[in-house]
């Protein structure tokens, strides 16, 4: 058995601060504190260095050690494809205010956009990015490809239906009538456009990301 990665988890503002060697300490530190600022990091080092900065330096940034591909891999993966658009979303809390858009690949330019939603997660809005992309590019009766970098929400669209496991509540009621019209659009329509996962070790981040990762 794979023994489990150590992380250390550094709380700004919390009862008490501090940096944590493990979630249960920094669950307990954060639990009931409104506005809790704290992130996880892969090693001691890297927690301390944080610490001693703030934390907007550190919100919604993805502190994972990226793996660098091989030449040949990079060979092999090829470039983007710019007749495409790309579609992203962003979720400050999980679950939180959330927002999606889709750009134009090639040059960024925003298409749509929706939110932000008071109460969300990421994974609701890469899938309601990626059927509001569809709907878009049938509309405009586009054979351009749609990029998503989320294999949950590509998954979620094959197979017609949003699994969240977020719970309805008064405060996203409207999000949740989203999803709905999101579904029936996916079972009452037929589409020929490509979904495509982006590419993000070989390429970077997705065009239509909101830099907040």
């Amino acid at each position: 058995m794979t023994k489990k990665k150590q992380k250390y988890y550094v709380v700004w503002f919390g009862n008490p601060t501090g940096i944590f060697h493990s979630w249960k300490e920094c669950k307990k530190a954060i639990t009931g504190v409104t506005g809790a600022q704290y992130k996880s990091f892969e090693s001691l080092k890297e927690a301390k260095i944080a610490y001693n900065k703030e934390y907007a330096d550190y919100r919604g940034k993805n502190t994972k050690r990226k793996k660098t591909l091989t030449k040949e891999q990079l060979e092999k993966i090829g470039e983007p494809n710019l007749y495409s658009i790309a579609v992203d979303a962003a979720s400050s809390g999980n679950p939180g205010k959330m927002e999606y858009r889709g750009v134009d690949t090639q040059t960024h330019k925003q298409l749509f956009h929706q939110g932000p939603f008071i109460q969300g997660t990421n994974n609701v809005g890469e899938f309601l990015a990626l059927v509001h992309g569809l709907a878009y590019l049938k509309k405009i009766g586009s054979d351009r490809i749609i990029y998503s970098d989320s294999k949950i929400a590509m998954g979620w669209v094959k197979r017609k239906k949003c699994n969240t496991k977020l719970k309805k509540s008064s405060k996203n009621k409207p999000l949740f009538e989203l999803i709905a019209r999101a579904e029936t659009w996916l079972k009452t329509n037929t589409y020929a456009t490509k979904v495509v996962k982006w590419e993000t070790k070989a390429w970077g981040e997705i065009p239509a990301d909101f830099g907040r990762k």
